[in-house]
């Protein structure tokens, strides 16, 4: 599951237009009208912030949409519930590292079937939400994590944002003064940590098949040797990503890794002056970051126009014109790679996030739905040797030996 569950705020209801702009075909697939006034059921966890959007595909397909929104915690179980029950919606939306564990299950339909392709999208959407070699979902946005600094609190201390490990390390050192820390991020005994910990992790060769490596150590050792440091609090291993957010907001953190879910947050603080980059790697080469964001997916109701309709729909949501309408309302990135690009001219507090994405890796990309049992892994790792428990090789040899 993703860490963050991406909900726009309430407010960001009047970033959609009235009469937004209609969907067209494009990258990802698209649909045009039809449907004869069919209702198609949506199930996802968002808020009423998104459901404006959903009308205007509806309206663009020739469909009306009953909307359903759950709590984030408990979808999966009632997904698969309804897929017992034959009660699954006409369109499901997941978390993109729940789909391929769905997918398995035998409750969603191969996108392909209806035309649909991720030609033109970020990689990792790709893989992500892919099974067995079908499509099964499409994101209209994704989002990442990347390193925000407070740029007053650099200028002063005549720091410049790092671009590798030595660098970061120097710098949160320097901008270690009094009750502000230099860096601060997530370790929290959750995915979330996971999440945060991953840019290092992967940047660095790691490899979730087994964590206990070398370079997996290595990564670890870094995040240690900041809190050693004193330059990041030790209670980061208690702080979800939106802990991070308010001690940066605070001034308690010169830098903080977090998302671009964070920005109205962020943008609402006053005489906050803040700027974002890709998260710092060991050598300097670009990072490897995760990859979040939702997907929309038609699952097997048995009904083959719906499903039909629903797929036309689903490609709607994908089209080029409606992920920069999405990125609007959300904060996310665009997942078409053209439309991002644009996207981040015209919205440069992105920018670094739509750089990230674009070498991010899908958390199933290798182990498919064992995901969760890795990241179960990293984060326990994590907390063993920020709690002093373990040295980090032994942390991680811990966690790798355990069963899940």
């Amino acid at each position: 599951m993703n860490p963050i569950r991406i909900i726009a705020a309430a407010a960001a209801v009047a970033l959609v237009p009235v009469a937004l702009t209609a969907c067209s075909s494009g990258s990802g697939g698209g649909g045009g009208g039809g449907g004869g006034g069919s209702t198609l059921t949506i199930e996802d966890y968002y808020q009423a912030s998104y459901d404006p959007i959903y009308q205007t595909c509806a309206k663009q397909v020739g469909a009306k949409v009953k909307i359903n929104h759950v709590a984030g915690a408990g979808l999966i179980a009632k997904v698969l519930q309804q897929a017992s029950s034959r009660t699954l919606p006409d369109v499901l939306m997941l978390d993109n590292p729940d789909v391929q564990q769905i997918a398995a299950s035998g409750a969603l339909a191969p996108l392909n079937d209806y035309g649909l392709n991720a030609d033109g999208l970020v990689p990792a959407v790709k893989a992500a939400n892919s099974y067995k070699g079908d499509l099964y979902g499409l994101e209209p946005v994704t989002n990442s994590i990347a390193l925000y600094y407070n740029k007053k609190l650099l200028s002063d201390a005549g720091v410049t944002p790092p671009k590798t490990w030595d660098e970061l390390r120097a710098a949160a050192k320097k901008l270690t003064s009094g009750k502000t820390y230099g860096f601060a991020m997530s370790n929290i005994n959750t995915y979330e940590g996971t999440w945060q910990f991953l840019p290092f992790f992967w940047s660095n060769g790691g490899d979730e098949k087994d964590i206990a490596t070398p370079q997996a150590t290595q990564a670890l050792q870094f995040v240690l040797d900041l809190q050693n440091d004193g330059a990041m609090s030790k209670s980061s291993i208690n702080w979800a990503q939106a802990d991070v957010d308010n001690q940066f907001i605070a001034g308690k953190a010169a830098m903080m890794i977090n998302g671009p879910w964070q920005l109205p947050s962020l943008n609402a603080a006053k005489g906050l002056e803040f700027d974002s980059v890709p998260i710092p790697t060991r050598t300097g080469d670009p990072t490897v970051a995760p990859l979040g964001g939702e997907a929309f997916t038609v699952p097997q109701t048995r009904d083959k126009d719906r499903m039909k309709l629903a797929a036309k729909f689903v490609g709607c949501l994908s089209s080029a014109k409606m992920q920069t309408t999405i990125a609007g309302v959300t904060g996310n990135v665009p997942t078409n790679e053209s439309a991002a690009d644009e996207w981040a001219k015209s919205h440069p507090q992105v920018a670094s996030f739509v750089t990230t994405v674009k070498t991010a890796r899908a958390r199933t990309g290798e182990l498919g739905p064992d995901w969760p049992k890795a990241a179960t892994k990293i984060y326990t790792a994590v907390q063993l040797a920020l709690t002093g428990k373990a040295a980090p090789s032994a942390a991680l040899q811990q966690a790798q030996s355990q069963s899940q």
